[in-house]
């Protein structure tokens, strides 16, 4: 017995040193580690292809958010997919109010707010240390200072699924980023929560949503089980693929939904997407 004590401390002892000299490599490489709701988030800073400097947030094992890192961007979009999704955005034919379920680094509602004026933006974030690393590092203090008293944006911190059931006022686009992993969306994938997002859209209202998952083979079938429930509730669905022509790789793919006819009102990005 006294063996496996003496073993047992000195695991735990070897374990305490290694995770120390983890923590201090990862700072010495300029890593910021947080423990958050859904696991360990890590903040740092790195570098696009152009060589902007970018603030990367990942949390237990997956990237939450990525954004410029500079004042001038602080409320670009760095994102590619992001970006393609704030195209479709801009072509909707009517945009009052919008909600965003899912804060990460609050890279479109920032977006939303400073490109899409006057426009009424609010965000839902479940995490409350989610939303600390969005006030301290990705410019989320700056958007509710720069814009508090302007009915332009607000923000929750709540489960995005109970939030929009208690609305009492319909939103004309729901943007859905709430995601973990290979499980996106949560009961917003479903056909109930294909009900609930349709009874809470203005007439002719817009649902648009990540659902990060590869176009072909086993691991695809969830997202086009999402795709099919939007279609039995909505008049028409459309797919945009983030690596159309790379099927098997995983990929922020766009799911919208809406009961008119979106290309026809003008909406080019949408073209040739439809399911």
């Amino acid at each position: 017995m006294t063996t496996a004590i003496i073993i047992f401390v000195l695991l735990t002892v070897a374990g305490l040193l290694i995770h120390l000299l983890c923590m201090r490599i990862l700072a010495w490489r300029g890593v910021t580690m947080r423990r958050t709701k859904f696991g360990l988030a890590l903040l740092f800073d790195t570098a696009d292809e152009d060589g902007t400097p970018v603030r990367m947030l990942n949390v237990n094992g997956a990237f939450q958010s990525v954004a410029y890192a500079t004042d001038e961007l602080w409320s670009e979009l760095a994102c590619e997919y992001q970006r393609e999704q704030a195209r479709i955005i801009s072509e909707l034919p009517r945009l009052r109010r919008v909600a965003v379920i899912g804060g990460g680094g609050f890279s479109l509602p920032k977006w939303l707010v400073t490109h899409l004026a006057p426009v009424a933006v609010s965000a839902v974030e479940i995490d409350e240390r989610i939303i600390e690393i969005a006030r301290e590092s990705f410019g989320l203090e700056r958007l509710e200072r720069e814009y508090a008293g302007t009915g332009r944006f607000e923000l929750a911190c709540d489960d995005g699924w109970a939030w929009l059931r208690r609305a009492s006022e319909p939103f004309d686009l729901v943007v859905n980023e709430a995601f973990s992993g290979s499980k996106p969306l949560g009961p917003l994938a479903c056909d109930e929560g294909a009900r609930v997002i349709h009874d809470h859209l203005s007439e002719g209202g817009v649902y648009l949503a990540t659902l990060r998952f590869p176009l072909e083979g086993r691991k695809s079938a969830s997202m086009f089980e999402t795709v099919e429930a939007f279609g039995r509730e909505f008049g028409h669905v459309w797919l945009v693929p983030e690596f159309p022509g790379e099927p098997t790789q995983t990929g922020n793919n766009t799911l919208v939904a809406c009961d008119i006819d979106l290309v026809e009102a003008g909406c080019t990005p949408l073209a040739g997407f439809e399911r």
